[in-house]
């Protein structure tokens, strides 16, 4: 928060008790691969290659939701990989004009029917809490929305044609935009996140540095500098530039690379 910044107090994590923070950012994790195996699966396989892959999946989500000490903690493990998955394919969905992910849905399936009446009622329980409150497992949207935001800004500087390149822009840009709505207090945390770990990946990798990665590139950050609201504008650009700065002093008195 930048120190001209009105003072605001940041909501509790509420479910800290229930998923620690490490937790929280395996569960990101695990969503995350667990749509990018999804996806695979739905591109590679036959009906009868994916069905086996998409159940060895579940069952390894599964059992590791299965393995939190107590009910609750069970529940909001499962809470948040099923929310986790959803985003991802909602995300790739928009941006890539995709209809359907049968994988994701298949495994989205699974998961929620190996469930008991009373596991599922915990399980619907938890999944609202998520909402319930900004700042409830903050660590997991931290996590979770960075991979999103990184792998749509990849496949966009990725492109070679223009009108994808584009579609994508429009859809990371929008998605961004969004947070600030639906989390008016951490929202912007998010967004600065993510747009420092782009210009991080910038610098330490050489890319988005010509042509149309370049101009996409810029795109983004100049619509986000015209059209999220000034308040949230000037604490995103002043956050996300503090953490690069951070981290090329980091780097300097480290002599090491890269995130």
């Amino acid at each position: 928060m930048t120190q001209d910044a009105p003072a605001e107090s940041i909501p509790t994590d509420s479910l800290a008790t229930l998923a620690a923070v490490d937790v929280q950012k395996l569960a990101a994790r695990m969503a995350q691969d667990g749509f990018a195996q999804v996806f695979r699966l739905t591109l590679d396989e036959d009906d009868a290659g994916r069905a086996r892959g998409v159940e060895a999946l579940a069952t390894a989500l599964g059992n590791w939701s299965r393995a939190a000490d107590g009910d609750d903690a069970r529940a909001l493990r499962l809470a948040m990989l099923v929310s986790g998955l959803d985003q991802w394919g909602l995300a790739y969905s928009q941006a890539f004009g995709l209809v359907a992910i049968p994988g994701l849905s298949e495994l989205l399936g699974e998961l929620r029917t190996a469930l008991g009446p009373e596991q599922d009622a915990r399980f619907q329980r938890q999944f609202a809490a998520l909402d319930a409150s900004e700042g409830n497992a903050i660590d997991f949207k931290i996590d979770l929305r960075r991979g999103i935001h990184l792998a749509l800004w990849h496949a966009m500087i990725a492109s070679d044609e223009r009108e994808q390149a584009t579609a994508i822009l429009t859809r990371l840009g929008g998605m961004m935009f969004a947070l600030t709505e639906m989390m008016p207090v951490l929202g912007w945390r998010l967004v600065a996140d993510a747009l420092a770990h782009i210009q991080i990946q910038c610098l330490a990798e050489g890319l988005a540095a010509d042509g149309l990665a370049r101009e996409m590139n810029e795109a983004l950050f100049g619509a986000l500098a015209k059209e999220l609201p000034a308040q949230f504008r000037d604490r995103v650009m002043a956050h996300a530039t503090q953490a690069v700065l951070g981290w090329q002093q980091a780097r300097r008195a480290g002599g090491s690379s890269t995130h």
